[in-house]
């Protein structure tokens, strides 16, 4: 399966490096792998003892090629090592970074390498990425989560056992590696009470209780995850044309098979599709993309709202059967005529736009199908 960023990466290594963040286990280096054709001598990864040492030693290959280096941020002095590399060798070697955390955020320990990369996001798979315009597979993918091996496997047990070997991993391997926090058993039970909020607004009190945490602590653990690729929040959108409650927020997963409620896994499989499109157009076209939620004070709330250059391009309302127009979404469209509006449902329907409300009424493969 060709990775939707390949070409992207291809031809932004002609000008540049390129960091190449994203989930672990989303294809990342098996995407490396494709683009240097599995030559391992230019491949490294700090992961590896004997990789290590030969970026330690700065003994990378003479000849002028592709260069990957794989997980290298969970070296302390790895900016200033990307600088004085690039800087030495930018005529010869074409340098990709790649790691599963966000590079942009570990910026530990050295000097900038403003103008010396692009930064592009992998996600994993989409039902566009897949390839094929088929209900039965997007079905499969709600079932199997989007990661690559549990998605192939076909199986429900095989991927339930994936996804928890994953998150046991991430907690243990990858958190440990980059942050200091010592009561991980705690991060692992977060981890599950998070999943059962997808869906609904996010409490930080309720869960500081339930955890007997402080208030910062459990902020501080969110944004652990948020810049490991485990989770991600979506905040309210606000405008002076609406009263809405700007503080609120609702949570994601990049791996949702562990979400037992259809509904909220139906929602989180939709989040996903959305954050990877947003992010892709801000990563190759240079727009500023958000991805955001609407709840007012009244209690009015729609799934989901997309943000270009910080004004609303539509308003989007996930809904597992093709009922009629949800009230909330009339709402918000009458208060912006001008933006675009959709309510999505995964459950197969004819694609229609209610000519009254200028709203959209679709299946899920057919909206999703759109995007990257």
């Amino acid at each position: 399966m060709k990775r939707y960023l390949e070409e992207q990466i291809k031809n932004d290594l002609k000008e540049k490096m390129v960091l190449l963040a994203g989930p672990r286990q989303c294809g990342k280096t098996t995407l490396g792998m494709s683009i240097i054709k599995k030559d391992k001598k230019r491949y490294l990864n700090w992961d590896i003892s004997e990789d290590k040492e030969l970026i330690l030693k700065k003994a990378f290959p003479s000849e002028s090629g592709y260069l990957v280096l794989d997980e290298i941020h969970k070296f302390a002095r790895w900016r200033n090592l990307l600088k004085g590399l690039y800087d030495e060798r930018k005529n010869d070697l074409k340098i990709l970074v790649t790691g599963s955390a966000k590079l942009d955020h570990y910026r530990r320990g050295g000097d900038s390498l403003q103008g010396r990369y692009h930064l592009l996001r992998l996600h994993p798979l989409s039902i566009k990425e897949i390839g094929k315009k088929k209900q039965e597979l997007l079905i499969q993918l709600l079932d199997l989560g989007p990661f690559p091996e549990p998605f192939l496997s076909n199986d429900k047990t095989s991927a339930r056992r994936w996804s928890r070997e994953y998150r046991t991993r991430l907690i243990n391997e990858e958190i440990t590696s980059l942050e200091k926090v010592s009561e991980i058993s705690l991060l692992d039970l977060l981890s599950l009470r998070l999943i059962d909020s997808v869906g609904s607004t996010l409490s930080i009190n309720s869960l500081r209780e339930d955890l007997e945490v402080s208030h910062q602590t459990l902020k501080r653990w969110i944004e652990i995850f948020s810049n490991l690729y485990h989770v991600y929040r979506l905040y309210s959108f606000g405008s002076p044309k609406i009263k809405a409650v700007k503080k609120e927020s609702k949570l994601y997963f990049f791996d949702w098979n562990l979400i037992e409620n259809q509904a909220a896994r139906f929602e989180n499989l939709v989040a996903n599709h959305l954050l990877k499109w947003c992010h892709f157009i801000e990563d190759t076209e240079g727009y500023d993309m958000e991805l955001r939620m609407y709840r007012d004070l009244e209690q009015r709330e729609v799934d989901f709202v997309i943000l270009k250059n910080r004004k609303p391009i539509e308003f989007i309302e996930v809904k597992l059967s093709s009922q009629g127009l949800d009230s909330n979404l009339i709402y918000l469209k009458k208060k912006f005529p001008e933006v675009e509006a959709t309510q999505i449902s995964l459950e197969e329907c004819d694609d229609l736009t209610i000519g009254e409300y200028g709203i959209r009424r679709c299946s899920a493969l057919d909206y999703l199908w759109e995007k990257v």
